[in-house]
């Protein structure tokens, strides 16, 4: 979007342009709502949840950074906002995100004032809705994952039930490109059994990497050195409310070239002698 909004800007008449940011900020806005309603056509072809390509990195960003990237850039946040409409998403970003007055986003969208203030008011109830009330620190989302992974390579149904919301959710994105649950799992004892089930066979020869997952802490899953799986939760601190898996093959490609180094999480049992 930002490329075609440089070619647009470079193929218009500049000296006619009064306000060049306000130019380009309206041009791109309305590029990126037109491609927003193209990706919920192809969307409705996705085999199985679709869930945003995981920013990773092993090293994590200042503390204050770090707060302000992960309330932006989080895979619970992003899913929210695939949950709006176009024209909702772009009045709630300009207004939430980049501090635009009503009148500005109402020129932008072709909408009056009062409309537009209607469609942001909707969409932040939407947000806030499915967000926690309260601040998690990177440490607790720490402990909990590692509680979790500990749980798993036990294979303690009941510890990994412990960690999990009794309505928890689990979403997989697999995009048709490997095995993933085709709908969301739902419930504590659902997402213990399932998970191990999908894990058990090869679970002595899987490393799970503690790594940055959008900013927030959250896992790698690893077999053979390549990642089949980025795992991020939202939580409220004390237990995981949602886990969000991204096993597509596709959005993965970067991520394994990235991880290379062991970690202190990779700690694969031996395999028992046959």
């Amino acid at each position: 979007m930002v490329q075609e909004t440089w070619l647009r800007w470079h193929r218009t008449a500049q000296e006619e342009v009064r306000t060049p940011q306000a130019w380009l900020v309206t041009t791109i806005t309305r590029l990126s709502i037109d491609r927003l309603r193209e990706l919920r056509a192809e969307r409705e072809r996705y085999v199985g949840p679709w869930l945003p390509e995981p920013l990773v990195a092993e090293s994590s960003p200042g503390a204050d950074e770090a707060a302000e990237l992960a309330s932006d850039l989080s895979v619970a946040f992003l899913a929210v906002l695939e949950r709006l409409a176009p024209e909702e998403r772009a009045a709630f970003l300009l207004h939430e995100m980049f501090d635009s007055g009503y009148g500005e986003i109402a020129q932008i969208l072709g909408k009056s004032e009062a409309a537009c203030r209607q469609i942001v008011s909707r969409a932040r109830k939407r947000v806030r809705a499915d967000r926690p009330r309260m601040q998690v620190t990177p440490a607790a989302r720490a402990r909990l994952l590692d509680a979790f992974v500990q749980a798993i390579r036990a294979r303690d149904k009941q510890a990994m039930v412990k960690l999990l919301a009794e309505d928890a959710t689990l979403t997989s994105d697999g995009g048709g490109k490997t095995k993933a649950a085709l709908k969301a799992v739902h419930g504590a004892e659902q997402i213990a059994r399932f998970l191990l089930g999908v894990l058990d066979r090869g679970l002595n020869e899987l490393e799970f990497r503690a790594v940055e997952v959008n900013a927030e802490p959250g896992l790698a899953v690893l077999a053979a050195d390549r990642v089949i799986a980025i795992w991020s939760i939202r939580t409220d601190g004390a237990r995981i409310l949602d886990l969000y898996s991204v096993l597509n093959p596709d959005k993965l490609r970067a991520v394994t070239t990235s991880l290379s180094r062991p970690s202190s999480m990779a700690n694969p049992q031996p395999k028992e002698p046959s």
